[in-house]
């Protein structure tokens, strides 16, 4: 057998391991961001929502940062810049900011919204801005999978639309484009100096805002808080975007979008056994239901 011939069969082998790695790093991605809301609700325990945000952006770029100090990870090509600018816009401030701003007002089962809306948002997003062109069936599935998620966390907070409702569909649209220009740098950058920068990049914003907030919003400490802050600033604003990233960028961000679809679902879970908030029946028969469409869209281009 040639080195050619054997290069040809291996290749499929090859790409087959790095869907799977993907596919797994993503849905961890998934799980840890799945724990935001409460983990946000957790925090607003003790902190204002502008104190909040800004300590967990704080928090976030100094365990990214030691990371990159103690790795002597060079600074990022001139070009990357602007990606990362839009990364820290939407993932580190945008999202964060805007999502915990509607939870003053929202459970955490109503701005599950944004995430079942997220996946669709993002697809289209990506789209534009890669020029990928998935299949109608690949698009049947998303939009049915985003109207399966939407109907049962609509249900699930009585079908009303809150006051935080701008603050979520603002947080779509940010989110989106942040995954996106993420998606797209991890293919050349490390997914974990993706976020890393962007977090670096935010942290003069993060100290100012932390002064600021916390001279207009006493903290009130305990251990709910400190969990929640600990939980936000590490686990979502560092851990989770960079197994998120790095998953995207083996299995491609249209497709990775698609396995947030199973996220509001679990972070109904967490909202019942964080937050002690009541499940409804239908979630076992919608659970079923989104994990059928993210079947499909992991198996059509």
């Amino acid at each position: 057998m040639t080195a050619q011939n054997s290069a040809t069969l291996a290749s499929p082998i090859a790409v087959r391991g790095s869907a799977r790695s993907g596919t797994v790093l993503a849905a961890l991605g998934v799980t840890t961001f799945s724990l935001t809301f409460p983990g946000t609700a957790w925090g607003l325990e003790s902190f204002g929502p502008w104190s909040l945000v800004a300590l967990r952006g704080v928090l976030a770029a100094l365990v990214a940062g030691g990371f990159l100090l103690a790795l002597r990870v060079p600074l990022p090509a001139r070009e990357h810049w602007a990606g990362l600018l839009v990364v820290a816009g939407g993932v580190v401030v945008g999202f964060p900011l805007l999502t915990t701003l509607a939870l003053q007002t929202s459970t955490t089962s109503h701005a599950a919204v944004v995430v079942g809306l997220l996946p669709l948002t993002t697809a289209v997003v990506s789209s534009l801005r890669t020029g990928a062109r998935p299949s109608g069936r690949f698009w049947a599935a998303a939009v049915t999978g985003a109207v399966v998620v939407l109907a049962f966390t609509l249900g699930q907070s009585g079908g009303s639309l809150s006051a935080g409702d701008l603050y979520l569909f603002g947080a779509l649209l940010v989110c989106a484009a942040g995954y996106t220009e993420g998606g797209r740098l991890a293919r050349v950058l490390p997914g974990w100096q993706v976020i890393g920068w962007a977090l670096v990049l935010c942290l003069p914003i993060g100290l100012v805002g932390s002064a600021v907030g916390l001279a207009h919003e006493p903290a009130h400490l305990n251990w709910h808080g400190l969990a929640g802050l600990v939980w936000v600033a590490a686990g979502s604003s560092f851990f989770g975007l960079y197994v998120w990233y790095r998953g995207m960028a083996e299995i491609g961000a249209v497709r990775a979008s698609q396995l947030q679809l199973a996220q509001p679902l679990l972070t109904l879970v967490w909202s019942v056994a964080l937050l002690g908030e009541r499940l409804s029946p239908a979630a076992p028969v919608a659970a079923c239901a989104v994990l059928v469409c993210i079947a499909v869209t992991q198996r059509v281009k």
